[in-house]
């Protein structure tokens, strides 16, 4: 089953759908980048009438996610996928359409690579930086991945 962004928005129906039901879209994927798109509205909004971060993390993760998914989907391995650890950073008020964006730059390629060669589980850093729809960074999130070979 090769991933497409309907099939990834299927997935977030059944499997996440708290994303589903706050809007979290994906709305391109190729191998080097992935896109996900939210929309404020009341569903997922904060006190200060913007959008909660925890929404905002729910997008921003499945945009490094995605990418992971389809590198190992890729790879006709079975690999086990996690994420380790995160880090926030919120520089602006997130209103409007907010859409997150996660460039791979071989990391995800080279970790899955080194875990068959090794057998060993590998981690690795995906960036997603989220802007509105005047192009302005309003958040920026890392995501500490891990990959190991299931057994």
């Amino acid at each position: 089953m090769k991933l497409t962004t309907t099939k990834l928005n299927r997935f977030l129906l059944f499997k996440l759908p708290s994303a589903y039901i706050c809007g979290v879209r994906v709305k391109e994927i190729a191998f080097d980048k992935c896109k996900v798109s939210v929309k404020h509205r009341w569903i997922n909004q904060n006190p200060f009438n913007s959008m909660y971060f925890a929404v905002q993390a729910m997008a921003a993760e499945l945009s490094t996610g995605a990418l992971v998914m389809l590198h190992v989907q890729n790879s006709n391995r079975n690999i086990a996928m996690l994420v380790a650890s995160n880090k926030s950073k919120f520089t602006k008020k997130a209103t409007g359409r907010i859409t997150f964006e996660c460039q791979n730059e071989n990391q995800i390629e080279t970790a899955i690579q080194n875990t068959i060669a090794t057998g060993e589980g590998q981690t690795f850093w995906l960036k997603s930086i989220g802007a509105n729809e005047s192009g302005e960074q309003v958040s920026e999130m890392d995501f500490e991945w891990t990959i190991k070979l299931k057994q």
